[in-house]
């Protein structure tokens, strides 16, 4: 796991080395076990290239980059790890290729050699990577295919700049830090700017299993893989379902052998939930000694405390495992770091534990694997439950519906402070997608601020289209020709889980120099899960089937059926007490007004909603909590 970025100037003018080692200085955290650059000006096209290195594969000097082939008209600096590089250099070395090192990025530079932009679909992995051709003066950029390392780019028609994080590129002053307020809408929607999207109009991110050529002072990008999108079979299918249990098994199991490669300390996270639990059960069949797992609780926060299960799972693999048992001000006390870290606004509040969680395991490991995308893959949210519900719901009369059942959920108090209240978010949350179409409740049940609500909050508004989210969501929706529950998975598949849960996951841990591998994300996997009809996946309106089925001989008992509960903090509880300076300081008449983004009028019922208890508007008020400190750090300040 590393950090990258480079400059290419097509105008005549030389790329100062000195700027190239600012980007590369403000990816230290990425990789704090070396640097390197590679520069080459020229008449026409100058060229800068910068890494930073986390070492996790031969740790020696032979490891460093930018690396070159061997007569050096080639150079690569790369982001992730390569699964199945052994197996490919022994395939490039029988044809000769003659290796220097015996890192995973080497391949890269041979596999491209011999088979240019078609060679990455032979790559297992995560990756974000850059090759200089000096040959043709051409720029290739590609990142894996679910989007789990980030790559990000800026082009003027005269310097393209790209790099694994925003603040690099801001590095250089020809960036302009102009917002693009239709990724604000985005965000103000979603949480988070899905690709290709940033908060500047000029900044892009490279979407995942896309790759990017700049060539002759022309950018083309292409995408290079997809889950097939044609409907998955009825079951029974040609394999039966004992057949698609045996499948899934070696599938996982394999990819969690393979992620277990490094040439140092692996650990994993451990949070009790089912994806974690079958994670570390299979790194426990690949180990001759204990897995060491790490867990975070909250000794005064039972509601979100989660280690008794995560325990039991230690126990039934006898894993080395450590705790991480937190009080309130040791969560919030990280509340800054995680806040002043984000170069664009991205308002998971979950980013909070998983900062911690980083951070903790850092201190004696630097590769842990997670449990990520399992429900992505095996509808494990409870959007996806509703979905199957909805067709209940609508069997009761209309009129009983609209005039007793609905009036009555409506005014019920809602609250993530406690079971019964929160039980009551989630009914209200149902309703408001309940009676729309089935594009209209998927975007309903992702939304943060519906439609109407951005309208009466944002002053600045976009001349395009007024409703992108919609836009983004029900294409995803139509590009898949499955049943509802995998079009609705692949939607997710492709923005929620690249956009929030893997950006999350990367910013968090490369914060804290620690590399997170997914094997639940290995691209066998999900090509196999989005193979499985729904009947598979889910059962009487509980997901993952077929994913605990499979594997329940590696779970605890009390996991068989346990419900999804999440990896979240009470941020609205938070937001009442300790964390009520945010509201004061960011939300504040003066502020709001001054700066003009934002009606204050809508902002201040909101804050009395929670305050008051009336409603549980948290998540809305950290989104603009989240905001409103980007600004301040990156427009105001600068503005």
């Amino acid at each position: 796991m590393c950090g990258i970025c480079g400059k290419i100037s097509m105008n005549g003018t030389e790329v100062d080395p000195e700027g190239i080692r600012r980007m590369t200085a403000v990816l230290s955290h990425r990789g704090p076990d070396g640097d390197g650059v590679y520069i080459r000006n020229g008449a026409r096209v100058s060229v800068g290239i910068g890494h930073r290195r986390l070492s996790i594969i031969d740790l020696s000097e032979a490891g460093r980059q930018p690396m070159p082939n061997e007569d050096g008209s080639l150079w690569v600096s790369s982001n992730g790890e390569i699964y199945n590089f052994q197996a490919l250099r022994v395939a490039l070395e029988e044809k000769g290729h003659q290796f220097r090192s015996r890192t995973d990025t080497e391949v890269i530079l041979h596999l491209y050699e011999d088979e240019g932009a078609a060679g990455i679909s032979k790559l297992r992995g995560m990756f974000a990577f850059a090759l200089w051709d000096e040959r043709t003066d051409t720029l290739f950029l590609a990142r894996d295919r679910v989007g789990i390392k980030p790559l990000v780019y800026y082009w003027d028609g005269r310097t393209f700049l790209f790099a694994s994080e925003i603040k690099a590129l801001l590095q250089d002053p020809a960036v302009p830090k102009e917002v693009d307020w239709e990724a604000v809408e985005l965000y103000l929607s979603f949480n988070y700017i899905p690709a290709p999207f940033t908060v500047y109009k000029n900044i892009r991110k490279l979407r995942p299993a896309h790759w990017l050529r700049l060539r002759g002072g022309t950018v083309e990008e292409e995408s290079w893989w997809d889950i097939d999108g044609r409907a998955a079979p009825p079951d029974p299918a040609p394999m039966d379902y004992a057949g698609r249990k045996e499948r899934l098994f070696d599938t996982l199991d394999e990819a969690v052998r393979s992620h277990m490669l490094a040439d140092v300390p692996v650990g994993a996270f451990l949070s009790g939930g089912i994806d974690s639990s079958i994670i570390v059960g299979l790194m426990s069949r690949h180990s001759d000694r204990p897995v060491k797992t790490y867990s975070i609780g909250y000794k005064d926060m039972p509601l979100f405390d989660e280690t008794h299960y995560a325990r039991e799972v230690a126990a039934f693999h006898n894993t080395d495992h450590h705790e991480i048992v937190l009080s309130v001000r040791d969560v919030v006390s990280a509340v800054p770091d995680v806040l002043n870290s984000f170069d664009e606004p991205f308002a998971d509040s979950s980013a909070i534990p998983s900062f911690v969680v980083s951070r903790e395991t850092a201190r004696n490991v630097k590769v842990a694997l997670s449990g990520d995308g399992g429900d992505e893959l095996f509808a494990g949210y409870r959007m996806y439950a509703g979905e199957y519900w909805f067709s209940f719901y609508r069997r009761i009369p209309a009129t009983l519906r609209r005039s007793i059942i609905e009036p009555l959920l409506l005014r019920l108090p809602d609250s993530r402070d406690n079971l019964v209240a929160d039980y009551s978010r989630r009914m209200k949350k149902f309703l408001r997608g309940a009676g729309d179409t089935f594009e209209g409740r998927f975007l309903s049940w992702n939304e943060i601020f519906a439609r109407e609500q951005r309208e009466g909050l944002l002053r600045r508004r976009t001349d395009g289209n007024p409703d992108p989210g919609r836009e983004i969501l029900g294409r995803r929706l139509r590009e898949f020709q499955g049943s509802r529950l995998n079009r609705m998975l692949y939607a997710d598949f492709k923005e929620t889980l690249p956009g929030d849960m893997l950006q999350k996951v990367d910013a968090m841990s490369m914060l804290n120099s620690l590399e997170v591998r997914v094997p639940l994300l290995d691209h066998h996997v999900c090509e196999l899960a989005f193979s499985f009809h729904d009947d598979v996946k889910m059962k009487r309106g509980r997901g993952k089937f077929i994913l605990i089925d499979t594997f329940k001989h590696l779970l605890p008992p009390s996991l068989h059926r346990r419900p999804k509960w999440g990896f979240e903090v009470p941020v609205g509880k938070w937001m009442k007490t300790e964390l009520k300076y945010l509201l004061d300081e960011y939300l504040s008449r003066d502020r709001i007004e001054r700066q003009g983004v934002f009606h204050y009028g809508m902002i201040h019922r909101m804050v009395e909603d929670l305050l008051t208890r009336r409603s549980d508007t948290s998540w809305q008020l950290w989104n603009l909590v989240v905001f409103q400190n980007w600004y301040d750090r990156h427009i105001d300040r600068n503005g």
